[in-house]
């Protein structure tokens, strides 16, 4: 890492801690329906049609159980009216250049992915997606399933800061205030800076361009990219407009734009935290949160930048310039640092844009980047998974602390019993057995062996990144695996509904029983909720899990890789 590398990390460091309170502050008055966002005498009249028309009582209250149900019954509607429009998009307007609609299988793995908020690419968006689905199929979902995981994330909350109390909110209520009053201005905002850099928004015909060879005609993708580009930041998205994602210069044409869209993929996550200390009524435990989850991504943009900028050691006899570091796959104009710290943002975040070629990475960048997304995320961590994915770690370190120290296992005045433990653990067990449990099945099936590559170790660790990115609701490519392939689109879709709705539910049941309990004051005997002595638990449980679960199998990948690649320099 070079000074100007250091600058800009420590400078994008204190900006998105600087706007962690206010984010955070703006998060408590959307999701407080009586709260002032400054936004109502233009959303307000909208909100209330919006009631209207969906006969939404907003005075009623919902248990868990009524929460979820609303949620899953969102969620299958949604997915519906996505699978409908990809299949029929050669029916509908804006389509200049006469797309066909997607085939059954491709059209409900696409479904699945932007419903599930993974958005995993496994299309080419400008030969397969129409302007019509762009808009109304994938944007519409890149504001809807993120406003879903906020929705479950403010219902953990209340959770843990109600009294003997079944309610959990109005999930209808929650997540048409988080669509219209967050994601709505934020959008329009981080568009209109987008369209200012150079970025696309029309609905113009491809461009047709004469190659100087004079013997073929070069397609050049437009369309509404600024508007997808934000949202799909914003909301820990992923995916994108153009196959290239973001290293395409439509989608990410200036190095400012590229540290905006880095900031924009942390900026909601980081501010969660301080929502969950403002409705707890701890503002200490929140920030040590916040400087966990900062620590550890601070140390993934460390050791991957480094690695990287190291440039590939089986070059060095080459007589190649390696002063700019490992190049392959990644932009000339962003750099192997920009690149690193954009991998690092986009797999702690579950966002899974990406503005290089994480294939083309060192074996221990890549098993840095599939580590980020293993963790369940708790580094950050997408859109309101974040908050509720740290709560079960935060769960699981309290009751082993307490344990082993002698004392009733209490999390900010409520006891913690073995129904907690359980719901807590099970989302941890859900994403290690689902991640291996998949690519020990494609690895070692006939159906995984069609798309090996001729080196089978680091195919091992594309088809370990392909369901950790899918598990983790990420959606970023390893883009060495032919993830299009039927078995591999079906597999996917199970892996991205499993890591989205089997972890929701078990949570939905935690907030519910917290809900319930009776909040007592804490005590002297009480352990520690901040503090340095938290955070290192915290850390300590987070390696510890970690290891247990995906050590074999990052020894099995990028370990394995990187002792051959030193074998072969000898």
């Amino acid at each position: 890492m070079t000074h100007s590398n250091w600058l800009e990390f420590i400078f994008l460091l204190i900006i998105l801690t600087a706007l962690v309170k206010p984010t955070g502050l703006y998060l408590c008055r959307v999701l407080d329906r009586e709260g002032k966002t400054g936004l109502e005498f233009l959303l307000k009249p909208l909100e209330r049609i919006t009631y209207k028309v969906c006969r939404i009582d907003t005075s009623v209250e919902q248990d868990w159980k009524k929460y979820t149900a609303s949620l899953f019954l969102f969620t299958l509607f949604s997915f519906l009216f996505l699978f409908l429009i990809l299949l029929f998009q050669h029916l509908f307007p804006l389509n200049p250049e006469k797309i066909e609609g997607l085939d059954l299988v491709g059209s409900f793995n696409v479904a699945v992915s932007f419903v599930t908020n993974t958005d995993w690419e496994n299309y080419n968006p400008e030969k397969e997606i129409s302007y019509f689905s762009t808009i109304f199929g994938l944007v519409v979902q890149n504001f809807c399933s993120p406003s879903v995981g906020i929705c479950v994330a403010a219902a953990c909350v209340r959770g843990v800061a109600n009294n003997s109390s079944t309610s959990l909110g109005n999930f209808w209520v929650d997540i048409i205030r988080v669509c219209y009053y967050l994601f709505l201005p934020l959008a329009i905002l981080v568009s209109a800076v987008f369209i200012s850099e150079g970025v696309p928004q029309n609905f113009k015909p491809y461009t047709r361009a004469q190659t100087l060879e004079k013997e073929e005609v070069q397609v050049i993708a437009q369309g509404p990219i600024a508007c997808f580009e934000s949202i799909k930041l914003l909301g820990s998205n992923g995916g994108g407009a153009t196959n290239a994602d973001s290293a395409h210069p439509y989608e990410n044409p200036t190095p400012f734009s590229n540290w905006l869209q880095i900031l924009s993929i942390l900026l909601i996550p980081a501010g969660q935290t301080y929502y969950y200390g403002k409705s707890v009524q701890n503002q200490k435990h929140a920030w040590s949160i916040y400087i966990f989850m900062l620590l550890l991504f601070s140390i993934g943009v460390f050791l991957t930048s480094t690695m990287e900028a190291r440039g590939n050691p089986l070059l060095t006899d080459q007589m190649l310039d390696l002063s700019e570091g490992n190049m392959e796959g990644k932009e000339q104009r962003f750099g192997s640092f920009d690149s690193a710290l954009f991998a690092t943002s986009t797999t702690t975040v579950s966002d899974g844009a990406m503005n290089s070629s994480h294939t083309c990475y060192l074996p221990w960048s890549q098993g840095i980047l599939l580590q980020n997304m293993q963790t369940g995320n708790v580094i950050f961590g997408g859109v309101g998974t974040g908050i509720y994915s740290v709560l079960h770690l935060i769960l699981v370190s309290t009751f082993i602390a307490a344990m082993l120290i002698g004392r009733a296992p209490q999390y900010l005045g409520k006891k913690i019993e073995s129904f907690e433990i359980k719901m807590s653990m099970l989302p941890v067990i859900i994403y290690i057995v689902g991640i291996l449990g998949l690519t020990s099945l494609s690895f070692m099936s006939g159906w995984g062996k069609l798309v090996l590559p001729t080196q089978p170790t680091h195919g091992f660790t594309g088809m370990l990144y392909v369901f950790s990115s899918t598990m983790s609701n990420n959606g970023s490519d390893f883009a060495h695996i032919n993830a299009a392939s039927v078995y591999f689109k079906l597999s996917t879709a199970l892996s991205m509904l499993a890591g989205r709705f089997l972890v929701i539910l078990p949570t939905m049941a935690l907030a519910g029983s917290l809900a319930m309990k009776k909040r007592a004051p804490e005590t002297a005997t009480t352990f520690p909720a901040s503090g340095i002595t938290f955070i290192l638990l915290l850390i300590a449980v987070y390696l510890v899990i970690n290891a247990l679960g995906y050590l074999p199998a990052l020894l099995l990948g990028p370990a394995y890789e990187h002792i051959l690649m030193s074998e072969m320099m000898r």
